[in-house]
């Protein structure tokens, strides 16, 4: 399959993946926070594993990943990058602000230049549902649901791992088969909805 053909259906599905959940999210609570999130322990640098498909990320095709960094404000610098389907790279940067000072697992990301997204304060649209004991894994999303990231220290997990991503999905109220497989070198191959894999 070409590149060009391979985004336009990547975005057919985002089309579609989008609008099935939007009809779940308008009447569910909020995803909850972890109790508590060690941002130090945090930082660094974290794989993506699988994704609910989202126009941004349409033209990465592998290998993508978002690294965090304590600034001089006290903020969390954020660089986000991936392979594209032409075998280039594709990056951003931006900026994590805390919203909730209690868990400190919800956030505001902010990118310059992107509508909507480029105002260092605003509301939460970073929230992080779930953790591996070890931070090996999390699990993040928005207050919409529209959103939903695994995230990895490694470019893959173990079985038992997986199996506490895929509850982690379910008791966040999301559908794993929303969720697209991110091919990683080293991890998953295969682009295919995460309930198969």
């Amino acid at each position: 399959m070409n590149s060009r053909r391979t985004t336009r259906a990547a975005a057919a599905v985002a089309v579609s993946v989008a609008a099935f959940a939007a009809a779940g999210a308008a009447s569910a609570a909020p995803p909850q926070p972890v109790p508590s999130l060690e941002l130090d322990r945090y930082l660094g640098v974290w794989r993506q594993l699988a994704a609910v498909p989202q126009p941004f990320n349409l033209e990465c095709a592998r290998d993508t990943t978002a690294e965090y960094t304590l600034d001089a404000r006290g903020d969390i610098a954020v660089h986000n990058r991936c392979t594209t389907w032409t075998g280039g790279t594709s990056e951003i940067r931006g900026t994590a602000r805390v919203n909730d000072p209690v868990t400190r697992a919800q956030l505001h990301v902010s990118f310059p230049g992107v509508p909507s997204q480029d105002q260092l304060d605003g509301p939460t649209n970073y929230i992080v549902t779930a953790l591996g004991p070890d931070y090996s894994w999390a699990l993040v999303t928005d207050p919409s649901r529209l959103s939903g990231f695994v995230l990895s220290r490694t470019p893959a997990l173990d079985e038992n791992a997986w199996a506490a991503v895929d509850a982690a999905i379910s008791a966040n109220g999301q559908n794993s088969c929303l969720f697209l497989t991110t091919p990683a070198t080293g991890g998953q191959s295969a682009l295919q909805p995460l309930c198969t894999r």
